[in-house]
């Protein structure tokens, strides 16, 4: 599906202003708000493949700098920030009234896609907006370190896990035992923690594509 209005955008937060990219087709259904990972950015070039096939299934996608150009230097050297839960959840809980705010945007049901720490912060924003997400999917993520927030998530969840990728789906395990929401593991055969595989990443952008489609309906 085409995508009609596509540009970068300037999302402001209770403490930042985020950089990211929006990509919207004509007739969205919905909009993924992306919670990139430990050491990426809205320049990754797995969730731009994961946005695409997002795009092609009529919803857009808001690919989002969850630190600020400074702050990322300093987390290329401490690795803190990433692991920063609170502070990522707080973030994507603006984005997501920034997005129920913008004219292109409002009205659309909001999903969020996180991978690895980003996974926990979109759960902890999805606990703390109930009434605004729709749907989250986590890709290789540590859903686990939403702790507390984690009963309180409403929004369908699917987790997303590869098969060569053990640790992350015991800790998956130990997450999904602690949500009340409806809550989903897929296990991509073959695939290790970054989904390079051949294959691997393809399935993740159908998997995560369909429960979107599936969940996110008009509010």
């Amino acid at each position: 599906m085409k995508v009609t209005d596509e540009r970068i955008v300037a999302v402001e937060t209770a403490d930042t202003t985020l950089e990211g990219a929006l990509g919207i087709p004509a007739d969205a259904k919905g909009i993924v708000l992306f919670a990139h990972g430990s050491g990426s950015s809205r320049h990754s070039p797995r969730n731009i493949h994961v946005a695409e096939e997002l795009q092609a299934g009529g919803l857009g996608t808001l690919l989002l700098d969850l630190l600020t150009p400074s702050e990322e230097a300093v987390d290329l050297a401490t690795r803190e920030l990433r692991f920063d839960i609170e502070l990522l959840g707080e973030r994507l809980s603006g984005a997501i009234e920034w997005l129920a705010s913008q004219e292109a945007t409002r009205g659309l049901p909001i999903g969020l896609f996180g991978a690895s720490t980003g996974a926990a912060g979109a759960l902890v924003a999805a606990a703390r907006l109930v009434d605004h997400v729709g749907a989250v999917v986590s890709r290789g993520g540590r859903p686990d370190l939403a702790g507390p927030d984690l009963p309180n998530v409403k929004a369908p969840t699917l987790l997303i896990v590869g098969g060569n990728d053990p640790v992350v789906i015991e800790l998956n395990k130990q997450a999904m035992a602690r949500m009340t929401a409806l809550v989903q593991l897929e296990i991509v055969p073959r695939a290790t923690h970054l989904f390079e595989e051949p294959g691997t990443l393809e399935e993740v952008a159908r998997l995560a594509r369909d429960w979107f489609v599936r969940h996110l309906h008009p509010r």
